[in-house]
């Protein structure tokens, strides 16, 4: 019997993403921010998002295994890479680079009689000029940063799977989809300043070394909708930063405030307990805005990370009971 399931993971450039002198040309609107990905992907999805220049690369870890009488007989890869193009707008004239792809990386598949591992390292480089200082030999590059991700994929005897982002450059966004193409984790953090002087030449699995990633778990289909709810309203936000260790809200205290996480690791713990992890793109505060202003959990920054507080009238109140619900008490 054949079974053959996959992982992909889409990297775009989310907004406010990138961070000093390179940003100008995003500033005033001739370089563009992607907008996200869908919650899933389906046939075809792929080809069509790169030709609408929706993200950097795409890294599909497509993989199959023969099993004869419960045991693995046969195994071998089929997925595929993709990198984007970049479009820079001129009032009515575009200027289109294509991506550099690099060399696909595929590990040697780690064999068992009940399971296989699969190992894929897909990335690329911007095709236009990026002339820099960066860390590192020879100091000073033309060429644009690297961007990877490298995928998991472990398909068992019995056709059950798992998978894994298991290194990944520090920018761009990473999303991650399952077998069914719906979307599981997503990378925690991005770091533009570090990408940007750091991955490059050996710096990079091309050379020899990768960047581990720090993965969350996707948030909720509501969730999403209500934070493209908060970056498209009218509502100013106030964008604050929050130091790895540091809390943002604390159990017991008094607050009424919501906050969209937009990049960073939260831990969420009650009565000194940590209870869950939460990541970018989630609400939280819905209980204290809807109940009592106190604030039911505490939540620290387990990296560096970036919130926007949101006015509690700003979002609809059933949405947000909604989500409270869906949670079982809310976080914070």
């Amino acid at each position: 019997m054949r079974f053959e399931k996959s992982v992909t993971a889409i990297s775009w450039i989310p907004s406010e993403a990138i961070q000093g002198m390179p940003k100008l040309p995003f500033e005033l609107g001739i370089g563009h921010y992607d907008e996200p990905p869908p919650d899933r992907l389906e046939a075809g999805d792929l080809e069509r998002l790169r030709d609408a220049d929706r993200f950097r690369e795409a890294n599909m870890l497509r993989a199959w295994v023969e099993v004869e009488n419960g045991r693995i007989v046969d195994c071998g890869y089929s997925g595929d890479a993709l990198v984007g193009s970049t479009t820079f707008r001129f009032g009515p004239k575009e200027i289109v680079f294509q991506g550099v792809p690099f060399e696909t990386i595929r590990a040697e598949p780690e064999v068992r009689d009940d399971s296989v591992r699969f190992v894929q390292t897909v990335g690329g480089r911007a095709g236009f000029p990026a002339p820099r200082r960066v860390s590192g030999k020879p100091f000073f590059r033309i060429h644009s940063a690297t961007a990877w991700t490298t995928l998991a994929l472990t398909i068992n005897a019995d056709g059950s799977a798992e998978h894994e982002l298991i290194g990944a450059s520090p920018f761009p966004r990473h999303w991650i989809y399952d077998d069914n193409g719906q979307l599981a984790h997503k990378s925690g953090t991005v770091d533009f300043k570090t990408w940007y002087r750091e991955s490059h030449g050996d710096q990079t699995p091309w050379g020899d070394e990768e960047s581990p990633a720090v993965v969350a778990a996707a948030e909720s289909e509501l969730e999403r909708a209500l934070s493209r709810q908060v970056m498209q309203g009218d509502t100013k936000l106030d964008r604050r930063k929050v130091a790895a260790g540091k809390t943002l809200v604390e159990q017991g205290h008094e607050g009424d405030e919501l906050y969209l996480i937009l990049d960073g690791v939260f831990a969420v713990e009650v009565d000194g307990e940590e209870v869950a992890e939460l990541g970018p793109g989630t609400i939280v505060g819905e209980r204290a805005a809807l109940v009592g202003h106190t604030r039911t959990a505490t939540l620290r920054a387990r990296t560096k990370a970036r919130v926007a507080a949101v006015p509690a009238d700003a979002l609809d109140q059933s949405a947000l009971a909604t989500l409270a619900r869906e949670r079982g008490g809310g976080e914070g």
